[in-house]
Parts: C-alpha cells; sequence; structure tokens
C-alpha cells in the first residue's frame, strides 16, 4: 500500500515467459487523505457542515506487459494469435490476428 492510501487493488496477468504473475495496473483507495491536502469538500445537503471527499487514485495499464501477456496467452502454433473473447468488440468483430 502506497502512502495515503488505506487499500489498495493490483491488477495481475499470467505471463509465461516469468512463469509468473505480474502487475499491469493498480488502484488505490486514499480516503480523504488527498482531500484534505487539496482542501477539496463537498455538503451533502445545502445547509450541511462541508466534509472531504474521498479520493481514488489509479493508474492505466502497463501496455508493453498487457501486449506481452495477450500475445503469450494466446499465441497459436502457426504463429497467430487468437484475440480474448472480451477484446473482440473492440477489434472490430476480428477473432483472429494472422501472421504475414
Amino acid at each position: 500500500i502506497g502512502f495515503g492510501a488505506s487499500k489498495t487493488y493490483d491488477l495481475e496477468v499470467w505471463l509465461p515467459s516469468y512463469n509468473d504473475y505480474k502487475e499491469i495496473s493498480s488502484c488505490s483507495n486514499c480516503v480523504d487523505f488527498q482531500a484534505r491536502r487539496a482542501n477539496i469538500r463537498f455538503k451533502r445537503d445545502k445547509d450541511a457542515k462541508p466534509e472531504f471527499v474521498h479520493t481514488l487514485n489509479g493508474s492505466g495499464l502497463a501496455v508493453g506487459r498487457t501486449f506481452a501477456a495477450i500475445v503469450e496467452n494466446y499465441q497459436n502454433e502457426d504463429g497467430s494469435i487468437t484475440i480474448p473473447e472480451a477484446l473482440v468488440p473492440f477489434m472490430g468483430g476480428q477473432t483472429v490476428i494472422e501472421p504475414k
């Protein structure tokens, strides 16, 4: 857990080349730590006392490691890569990347 975080979730992928899981992203609940430092507050009601917001701090995906995980886990013997089902809609319906 990083400085100021009350809870952190790490997203990891299996990389066969390492024979291990590797982190590709992280998201931390910093409760009101960052908000106190930045004085970010809100009111639950118009007449309520201001309260500090709770913040999340997260990184995007480590693109290189994410790509490596897809290739290592979905590459076929002929060199083609089967696109994971969850990514097919973002690939215009394409299900396989063929080598040229």
